[in-house]
């Protein structure tokens, strides 16, 4: 790995929190005290940061575990703020206390911790400011918004003890740990490799003409935080923030995480992929967004490769007029599984359901149960023990960095016309990667997508050394997944 001999304090600190220095690594900062454990007479009291939908939604799920009440509520809208707070108090018969502000939502007295449930770019600073302010944390998929902030977190974590948890809620799923404890006893045969699909509708964001104006009861400098302050140039600041990567990662890091995330599981593996290539690219209209909504991601282990397929666009061109009709695969257009020798196994959205498959489509057997996510980290919480957690931090940020490996690949990559793209991606990732680069042209054919010009993006193959978590000789995709903050939007290992 070429590296210049003098290092800076920031370089450094880059290449020494990887996985295998995460353990031995001093504390920047003095240690907080132990976490609290919470006596069962004392109810667990969170505060939800970040409100609109999916923290309302949690909100919700929090409320309702036996000894746990959701006391605040904090946004940067203050008009979406009143309302949930609002309605909250309406069904519960008890108003939060509300802040617009987070920075000063983390240092109250009344709470044990936080949920987060804001766009990705605010996840790991509020998740640490949270842990300094000697709160535990349950932030939501993905847990940081590049590699760099998933290492910081998970430092912050140790340090301060707090209990820090990931909202991958499959990870809680009975049905998934029952079917992969059959899958390693053999039952289907050895491991050719995984596989995660995100085939989901994705309609076209729109296009302005020039920068859009910020209602007046949004905070926007709050809002952006530590992504770079830009003119708001879509239509919808809310949700379609997923596909500008100055905020967002694509479908890759906002659906897919979860299924890259069971793919992880079962595969046993504990880091980071030692080779990431993608092929895609924005394809069947032209709008506002510059995420990939097609998608072939290889992320190679020693043990297997993972693949992950994204797909927006429906199943043929016709669908884009009737209904947008999306492919499906095991019954479904979002799984996690496994392709054994013998078999299949296949997780669906949600984790509720598992399935086992013979080589010919047959149902082996079905496996049932979730589980409850939110209840899982209260109990950690009161008993102060990370350990207990389903999902942890560490857990949360390796399965995000996959997301983030395949998105630096397609950013780094070049045009390239199909017959390219299957011919890089087998040199890249063997027969199983060229198979997924076929089946994805297939279906942009089906889509009327002229991929025989240099329409797809094939993506740089980026190698790493899963250790150090560093790239070799590729400083421009290291240098891709990091980012230091914004003025006071920052923290001291992110500077």
């Amino acid at each position: 790995m070429t590296r210049s001999a003098s290092l800076t304090r920031r370089s450094f600190n880059r290449i020494t929190l990887g996985t295998a220095a995460l353990a031995s690594l001093p504390s920047c900062a003095p240690k907080a005290p132990r976490p609290r454990t919470i006596p069962e007479q004392e109810p667990v009291r969170l505060g939800v940061i970040g409100v609109r939908s999916r923290g309302a939604g949690l909100a919700n799920a929090f409320q309702n575990v036996p000894g746990c009440e959701v006391v605040a509520m904090c946004d940067c809208d203050s008009k979406v703020l009143d309302q949930q707070a609002s309605r909250f108090g309406e069904k519960y018969g008890r108003r939060p206390a509300t802040e617009v502000d987070v920075r000063a939502f983390v240092e109250r007295d009344d709470l044990h911790g936080v949920v987060i449930a804001t766009p990705n770019h605010w996840h790991a600073l509020m998740s640490m400011w949270a842990a300094d302010a000697g709160k535990d944390v349950y932030v939501e998929k993905p847990v940081c918004h590049n590699l760099r902030e998933g290492q910081a977190m998970a430092q912050v974590a140790r340090r301060t003890g707090r209990v820090v948890a990931t909202g991958t809620q499959a990870r809680s799923s009975k049905a998934v740990a029952d079917a992969i404890e059959q899958v390693r006893s053999g039952v289907i045969g050895d491991v050719k490799y995984a596989r995660g699909t995100c085939w989901k509708p994705r309609k076209s964001i729109g296009r302005v003409a020039g920068p859009q104006e910020v209602p007046a009861h949004i905070d926007y400098d709050l809002w952006t935080g530590p992504a770079p302050l830009k003119p708001l140039t879509r239509s919808n600041l809310h949700y379609d923030w997923h596909w500008d990567l100055d905020t967002g990662n694509g479908d890759l890091g906002n659906q897919g995480i979860h299924q890259v995330d069971l793919c992880r599981w079962m595969l046993g593996e504990s880091g980071l992929a030692k080779r990431a290539v993608s092929v895609g690219g924005r394809l069947g209209y032209l709008d506002d967004g510059n995420t990939p909504n097609s998608q072939v991601v290889l992320l190679q282990y020693d043990s297997a490769p993972l693949i992950f397929e994204v797909r927006g666009l429906p199943r043929d061109k016709a669908q884009q007029q009737d209904g947008w009709g999306m492919d499906s695969h095991r019954g479904s257009g979002i799984t996690a599984g496994l392709v054994c020798e013998g078999g299949e196994l296949i997780a669906y959205h949600g984790g509720g359901s598992a399935k086992l498959f013979d080589n010919d489509g047959k149902l082996i057997r079905e496996f049932k149960g979730s589980g409850n996510h939110a209840a899982n980290f209260v109990r950690a919480m009161r008993a102060g023990d990370a350990s207990l957690l389903a999902a942890d931090v560490e857990e949360g940020r390796v399965s995000s960095t996959l997301c983030h490996q395949g998105l630096a690949s397609h950013q780094l990559g070049r045009p390239a016309t199909a017959d390219e793209a299957i011919a890089a991606m087998e040199a890249a990732g063997g027969e199983h990667g060229r198979a997924a680069v076929e089946q994805l042209c297939s279906h942009l054919r089906a889509n009327e997508i002229d991929i025989d010009r240099p329409t797809l993006v094939m993506g740089a193959v980026l190698d790493l050394d899963p250790l150090t978590e560093r790239h070799i000789d590729r400083q421009d995709a290291d240098d891709l997944l990091e980012r230091p903050g914004r003025g006071a939007y920052t923290h001291d290992l992110l500077s």
